[in-house]
């Protein structure tokens, strides 16, 4: 069982930047494949980006590319998501998930655990 928790969230300018953190419970976070989702109102639940168990492999959704950066800390057990030049339709609740396995994951369903979510709100 994994339990995840995300922080970092909340009220920011366009063109701002945030990092979010997920901090994971339980000893086997190195070898969890973790993801950053995001649900805004009214729309489903997207995937953001994804990172396998080491790091060394990224997966990023085109509308964020070049402008979000997911790594992780397995030291830590945490996996960040920094956001830059954030945008209004950036606005949602941000998700972080895992699942066991060594490569990274890109589907709702690919993964089995998911944090409480953190409100990212980006003023025009």
């Amino acid at each position: 069982q994994v339990q995840l928790v995300e922080s970092g969230g909340g009220l920011v300018q366009a063109g701002g930047s945030l990092r979010l953190s997920c901090a994971a419970s339980g000893r086997t976070f190195s070898s969890y494949a973790m993801g950053w989702f995001r649900q805004a109102p009214g729309k489903e639940r997207e995937f953001v980006a994804a990172i396998n168990w080491t790091g060394g492999s990224t997966y990023y959704a085109d509308f964020v590319k070049g402008r979000f950066t997911i790594s992780r800390d397995n030291a830590k057990n945490t996996v960040y998501l920094q956001m830059n030049v954030l945008k209004p339709e950036d606005t949602a609740v941000y998700y972080c998930a895992a699942r066991g396995g060594y490569v990274y994951y890109t589907g709702r369903s690919d993964y089995d655990y998911w944090g409480q979510g953190t409100q990212v709100t980006v003023s025009s």
